[in-house]
């Protein structure tokens, strides 16, 4: 067999997946990264548990706006519904963690099932809107409907069972961090086979070329809705697990500006890179965190002033400035 011929074998189609659902030893750098905060940073394991909760929301956020192109205003909603569903069984007697996020999960994902096959007939501004829309009329609801949500006021009286019947939740987090971590870990592992899958690289070619992919008989409508449903499933898991590591639910779970700090979040990491969400929530959490206490009054200005160094300079996120920083060294190396 000829030289180029091998080669071709060598990179057929079934290959190239198997290559790419190969995991590397890079990619366990964040769960080595989440052990050490356990033992050394004990006091602050409540934040570190909402970085992870959050950078859940982040990856799933990744899935629809950075894979499948789909822009969305709106996507607390689905964290919203899934913080409720949990803190409104825990508070009214079942406080089981496991099925709590299940029905999270549950809920929040016939929502974003019903809604995506209504939105997603849309595009554009239009379909910005929309998703917006859907948010505020959620977030009005939970007002209104004080009697179940708390309105206003917020949920409270959430007690949580023991996790697994053995570990209790304590005051210091130190539960709530271990069981925000394995959640996050299993819907890595979920989120990386569907990005890596066919399906996800018809996703890919959604976001590319909608056109083309009408074209060669991909079903794009159903490929849509279904991953705005998953995207749906797992935002409700992270809105679940922030309410029940705090043991309460307020109205901001489900506003706007959720939706927008978590789209900066992602856009501060990295855009469809699978683990922007990595490298985004824990930055801008840290130096919110940070920029809250240097300067009470005018933090936000900060965080705003990064967010525009970001976006002027580091086209990616960060992942992108790391990105070139190692083709440079390439380059220059002889």
């Amino acid at each position: 067999m000829a030289p180029h011929a091998r080669d071709a074998a060598r990179t057929s189609p079934v290959d190239s997946l198997v290559t790419r659902h190969r995991l590397r030893p890079l990619e366990l750098l964040p769960w080595v990264l989440v052990i050490p905060p356990y033992w050394l940073f004990d006091t602050y394991l409540p934040l570190g548990s909402e970085i992870l909760i959050m950078v859940l929301f982040a990856l799933s956020l990744d899935l629809i706006l950075g894979y499948a192109g789909i822009v969305t205003l709106g996507h607390a909603a689905f964290f919203g519904l899934g913080a409720y569903t949990a803190g409104i069984l825990a508070a009214n007697g079942w406080g089981e963690p496991i099925s709590g996020l299940a029905a999270a999960a549950a809920v929040a994902g016939a929502t974003g099932y019903v809604t995506g096959r209504i939105i997603l007939r849309a595009h554009g501004l239009t379909l910005l809107m929309m998703t917006l829309v859907i948010v505020l009329a959620l977030n009005e609801a939970a007002n209104r409907m004080g009697w179940l949500t708390g309105g206003a006021d917020g949920l409270s009286g959430i007690e949580m069972w023991p996790l697994l019947g053995l570990f209790r939740f304590d005051l210091y987090g130190r539960t709530g961090y271990v069981y925000a971590a394995a959640v996050l870990f299993v819907a890595w592992i979920f989120v990386r086979r569907i990005v890596h899958s066919p399906f996800g690289r018809s996703l890919t070619g959604i976001r590319e070329n909608v056109t083309r992919m009408h074209a060669i008989g991909v079903p794009v409508r159903t490929r849509q809705v279904t991953i705005y449903a998953i995207a749906a499933v797992l935002a409700g898991i992270a809105g679940g697990l922030l309410a029940q590591t705090t043991q309460s639910v307020a109205l901001t779970v489900m506003t706007f500006e959720r939706s927008g700090a978590i789209l900066i979040m992602l856009v501060l990491g990295g855009v469809g890179r699978l683990y922007g969400a990595f490298v985004g929530v824990p930055a801008y959490m840290i130096a919110q965190d940070n920029l809250a206490r240097l300067d009470p009054v005018y933090w936000y200005f900060w965080v705003g002033l990064m967010l525009v160094v970001v976006v002027l300079f580091a086209r990616g996120g960060i992942l992108g400035i790391v990105d070139r920083a190692r083709d440079l060294v390439v380059r220059r190396r002889p």
